[in-house]
């Protein structure tokens, strides 16, 4: 039986064909399933989009199916725009498993430049046409195609999501990978058409040609040799990767970096920072969670409790609004744990929602071993995310720590999540995210669409991006430095 499950996905692999097109109405019948399960499942359908509005966008992405289509057409052109509409960072589509085994380690057409994006500004860190000696990095964009940045951006961010109007996330999502991006949202051309700034400050155009990869690599030599390493260092480094401290005797104090908050064996992590923290006496902690999109909530939490001054809770309010995937079981993963958790960690309310009462009710008290007690600074992003904002909501206004950086991509007022299983459509194979509870953070603010806000803003610097120093930690640094120089606290 494992040979032969083996050996299938093999095959499917070989055989899979991303030009084919699957008829209308298998689209349709996607469609039309996906649409019924949001509308019986999802928590917040309609909480940043109206009912009416959502009604009429469903019927527009429908009738957007006039022929037949790839799955790469299906699911950019009809299902992307769509789920941006629900303004959900955590409803979002993604490309059949058969897709993404077909594209692992290809290296594919696109457009040519790599840049960073914020506000309307765009920069050139990268360009796959190595020959190309004008759009260097560093190189200031101002329009492709005869869009200009501005409009580009918002074109390219109605195909993206996030939490009520938080597209500070889309801006880092455009600067890790603008290719994919521009590829997907606007197709391929044999050239572009790219506005950029050149030295002397003058706007001028140039015509870029299409990155198309050399069709045979097999002659490829490696350049560099392949470092070996052990299983355990290999194992290392990816903890290394995922969460770190670093001690800076000088201004006495640590810098942790926490990526997630799904894996890492963080439990006993936190255990021994903390701990050696308390030991040495360090007095000033960074924590950057710049790079972190969340993950387990008890994990969250539990970071919390590390430095909290006061008591909190997770939630005001956290409920499902069905106690059953029944009758859409089948197309959502691990159905039976989803279906089991919605049974047994749920009660109803007279609102008639299923409420997870967990953490609606529970009070958190800072923990009294190796609590922190010193100044605490958090560096937060559009990419702090999901349990990473609940952390920032449960700490934010408290003696002592400050958040610094840029608005979180994770909603201020609460999110859709906890328990998030894929939908997969049954015909294309496409894959959406469905959350199960809305939660409503216990500290209030407008629910106005923004993310976590930092007490002290530090935006994009052009001049750390080209000279490649973080502009943010040092900010944060010369605060500390300074404090001490003054003998204050924060």
């Amino acid at each position: 039986m494992l040979l032969f499950v083996l050996g299938s996905c093999s095959v499917t692999k070989k055989n899979y064909t991303p030009n084919k097109k699957y008829p209308k109405q298998k689209l349709q019948q996607d469609f039309t399933l996906l649409k019924n399960i949001l509308e019986k499942k999802h928590p917040s359908l309609y909480w940043y989009t109206s009912k009416d509005s959502m009604d009429m966008y469903f019927a527009q992405y429908y009738n957007a199916i006039e022929d037949s289509m790839t799955e790469q057409q299906f699911g950019w052109k009809i299902i992307a725009p769509l789920t941006d509409k629900i303004h959900c960072g955590h409803t979002s589509f993604g490309m059949s498993k058969a897709y993404n085994k077909w594209v692992s380690n290809k290296i594919i057409p696109s457009f040519p430049l790599f840049m960073k994006v914020w506000n309307d500004t765009m920069v050139v860190t990268g360009n796959m046409n190595r020959k190309d000696s004008v759009l260097k990095r560093g190189t200031l964009i101002t329009g492709i195609n005869g869009f200009n940045n501005a409009t580009l951006a918002k074109t390219m961010f109605s195909y993206m999501t996030e939490d009520g109007n938080a597209n500070n996330v889309n801006y880092l999502r455009l600067s890790n990978n603008f290719p994919y991006y521009h590829r997907n949202i606007f197709g391929l051309s044999k050239e572009y058409t790219v506005n950029y700034i050149d030295g002397a400050g003058n706007t001028q155009t140039i015509k870029v040609p299409l990155f198309d990869p050399p069709k045979d690599t097999s002659k490829r030599v490696r350049t560099t040799p392949l470092v070996k390493r052990s299983k355990e260092e290999r194992k290392q480094q990816q903890l290394q990767n995922i969460r770190s401290l670093a001690i800076d005797t000088a201004s006495n104090t640590a810098v942790i970096t926490l990526n997630t908050f799904s894996t890492g064996k963080l439990r006993k992590f936190f255990r021994q920072t903390f701990r050696y923290i308390k030991k040495t006496g360090v007095t000033n902690t960074v924590l950057d969670i710049r790079s972190n999109g969340g993950g387990k909530i008890n994990l969250s939490t539990l970071l919390t409790k590390y430095v909290t001054r006061q008591p909190f809770k997770v939630a005001d309010s956290s409920y499902a609004i069905a106690r059953s995937l029944h009758p859409y079981s089948k197309y959502i993963k691990n159905r039976f744990i989803n279906n089991l958790g919605l049974v047994f960690l749920t009660h109803r309310k007279k609102d008639g929602r299923y409420h997870f009462g967990m953490w609606e009710r529970k009070l958190y008290h800072p923990k009294h071993h190796n609590h922190f007690d010193g100044d605490l600074y958090v560096l937060i992003n559009g990419q702090t995310f999901s349990a990473s904002a609940l952390f920032c909501n449960a700490i934010k206004g408290q003696p002592g720590i400050k958040i610094i950086g840029e608005e979180a991509g994770g909603g201020w007022y609460g999110n859709s999540g906890i328990m998030i299983p894929d939908i997969t459509l049954p015909n294309t194979h496409l894959r959406v995210r469905l959350p199960l509870f809305r939660l409503v953070q216990y500290k209030h603010v407008p629910k106005d669409g923004h993310g976590v806000m930092p007490d002290i803003y530090i935006g994009t610097s052009y001049d750390a991006l080209i000279k490649g120093y973080d502009k943010k930690l040092q900010v944060v640094m010369e605060m500390i430095r300074s404090k001490k120089e003054l003998g204050v606290s924060n």
